[in-house]
C-alpha cells in the first residue's frame, strides 16, 4: 500500500470540505484513517483534521492527493515547491502546476509565500532573488512565459485556500449563497447589491461593470451612465458592440436602428450604428469625440468626462471597429486582466462571452454579480469557475435602473 498524510484546517465541517475529502478518497479507490480531529467549538474557531490516505498503487494515490489538494488539503510534511526553468519563451516545463482562482501560497526555503495576481489556468513563476532579498511568486499566462522563468511543477509545496462557509450568515455574497434563481425577491436582492456597491465606494474600492449591448437596447444605458458619473462605477470592460450602440443612442436616439423611446424604426435606422462608428473614426477616437463635442452623452461620454477607465475588446464579429477597440486578442486579454486585478466588485450585465472572459481573470475572492434574462448565461459563468457569482435571471432593463435608483437615492 502507498500512503501519505494530509491535513485539513478551517471551517471544514460547515463548508462540507471534510465530507468531500472522505468522498474523494473512497470514490477514487483509496482508503483513509482519521489520525486526529479537533472540532472548533465557537463560531470563530477553526477545525483541524489529519488523514492518513492509502492506495494500492502510486498513480491512484497521486490522483487522490491531486483532488484533495484542489479542496485545500495539504501534505502534513510539505516540501518546498519544485521549480524548473522554462526551456523557451511561451513553453512551460512538463508537469507544470496549473492554478485555480483561489488564494494560493507556495513554500520556498521553508516559508509560505502568497502567490500574487491569482487567476485560473496560469503557471506560477517564482523569482528567488529580488532587490529587497525576499522571494516573489506570481501567476503568468502561458504566452507570457519567458525562457529561464522558474516555474512551479507538480503540487508539492503549493497550498490552495478555497472559500469556506463561516458559521454566521453573510448575505448574498456569503459562501455559495449566490446560486441562480428567477424566483428570488428581486427588489430586496438588488438593494443588497446596491448596499455592496456603496460599501465598496466608501472604502475606496473599485466597481467594474461588464455590460453587453442589451444594456443599451433595453433602455438601461442612462442609468448605467448615471452610476459612472456619480463615481459608483469606476471602470467599464465591454466589447465594440456595447460602445457602438451607446454612441449610436447618443447621436441618433436609436440602438440597432430602433428608437429607444418609441420603439419605432426610423428610415435608415439600420445604418445608424455604422454612421456612429464613422463619426468616431473621423474624430480620432472616443476621447477626441467628447472633446470636440461630437459625443455629448452616454456611458462612454461619462467615462471620458469623469476619467473612468475603460477597455473595449474586439472580436471577429465587429463592425468598424471603433478606434478605441483593442483588436489584438492577447493585448485585449492583458488589458482586461489589469482591470480585473483592481476590481473588488464586478457587475456582469447581459453579456455571456465577455462575462466569461472577465470571470476567468478574477480571483474567487472578488464579489461578482451576473444578470441576464437567459439562465444559461449565469450557469455557464459559474460552471467556468466563477462559483462565487450571484446569478440573477431578470431583465437588465429593469435591473440597472432599479440599482441606480437605490444607489443614488441617498
Amino acid at each position: 500500500m502507498q500512503e501519505r498524510t494530509v491535513e485539513l484546517a478551517g471551517h471544514i465541517i460547515d463548508s462540507g470540505t471534510m465530507q468531500r475529502a472522505f468522498g474523494i478518497v473512497m470514490d477514487l479507490g483509496g482508503d483513509f484513517e482519521v489520525e486526529c480531529f479537533d472540532v472548533g467549538k465557537h463560531k470563530d474557531s477553526e477545525s483541524y483534521c489529519r488523514l492518513r490516505v492509502r492506495a494500492s498503487e502510486a498513480a491512484t494515490l497521486q490522483s487522490i492527493l491531486h483532488e484533495l489538494h484542489q479542496i485545500g488539503a495539504t501534505l502534513a510534511d510539505p516540501a518546498d515547491v519544485t521549480l524548473e526553468a522554462a526551456p523557451k519563451d511561451k513553453v512551460v516545463p512538463s508537469g507544470f502546476y496549473s492554478t485555480t482562482n483561489h488564494p494560493t501560497q507556495i513554500r520556498y526555503d521553508g516559508e509560505w509565500i502568497d502567490v500574487e495576481h491569482i487567476e485560473m489556468d496560469c503557471a506560477i513563476v517564482v523569482e528567488p532573488d529580488v532587490p529587497d532579498g525576499s522571494p516573489r511568486a506570481y501567476t503568468k499566462v502561458l504566452n507570457a512565459i519567458e525562457a529561464g522563468d522558474f516555474v512551479a511543477t507538480d503540487e508539492s509545496g503549493i497550498k490552495v485556500h478555497p472559500p469556506e462557509r463561516p458559521r454566521e450568515a453573510e448575505g448574498p455574497f456569503g459562501f455559495m449563497q449566490g446560486g441562480i434563481s428567477s424566483e428570488r425577491p428581486s427588489e430586496s436582492l438588488i438593494r443588497e447589491i446596491a448596499n455592496a456597491i456603496e460599501e465598496t465606494h466608501e472604502r475606496g474600492g473599485t466597481v467594474l461593470a461588464v455590460p453587453g449591448p442589451a444594456v443599451i437596447h433595453s433602455g438601461a444605458g442612462d442609468a448605467l451612465a448615471s452610476l459612472v458619473r456619480a463615481g459608483y462605477v469606476d471602470a467599464i470592460s465591454a466589447g465594440n458592440g456595447f460602445a457602438t450602440h451607446d454612441i449610436e443612442r447618443n447621436r441618433y436616439g436609436t440602438s440597432l436602428g430602433m428608437d429607444i423611446e418609441t420603439m419605432d424604426h426610423p428610415r435608415k435606422g439600420h445604418k445608424h450604428h455604422i454612421y456612429a462608428i464613422s463619426e468616431i473614426i473621423r474624430a480620432g477616437g472616443i476621447e477626441p469625440a467628447v472633446e470636440s463635442g461630437v459625443l455629448t452623452g452616454g456611458v462612454m461620454y461619462e467615462c471620458v468626462e469623469n476619467d473612468r477607465d475603460y477597455v473595449i475588446a474586439g472580436s471577429i464579429r465587429d463592425d468598424g471597429p471603433l478606434p478605441d477597440t483593442i483588436t489584438d486578442a492577447v493585448a485585449a486579454q492583458n488589458a482586461i486582466r489589469e482591470q480585473a486585478r483592481d476590481a473588488d466588485l464586478v457587475l456582469m450585465l447581459a453579456t455571456l462571452l465577455h462575462s466569461v472572459a472577465v470571470g476567468n481573470c478574477l480571483p474567487s475572492t472578488t464579489k461578482v454579480v451576473c444578470v441576464d434574462i437567459n439562465p444559461a448565461t449565469v450557469t455557464q459563468l459559474i460552471d467556468r469557475g466563477s462559483a462565487q457569482a450571484i446569478g440573477m435571471v431578470t431583465d437588465v432593463g429593469t435591473f440597472v435602473p432599479t440599482l441606480a435608483e437605490f444607489v443614488l437615492e441617498n
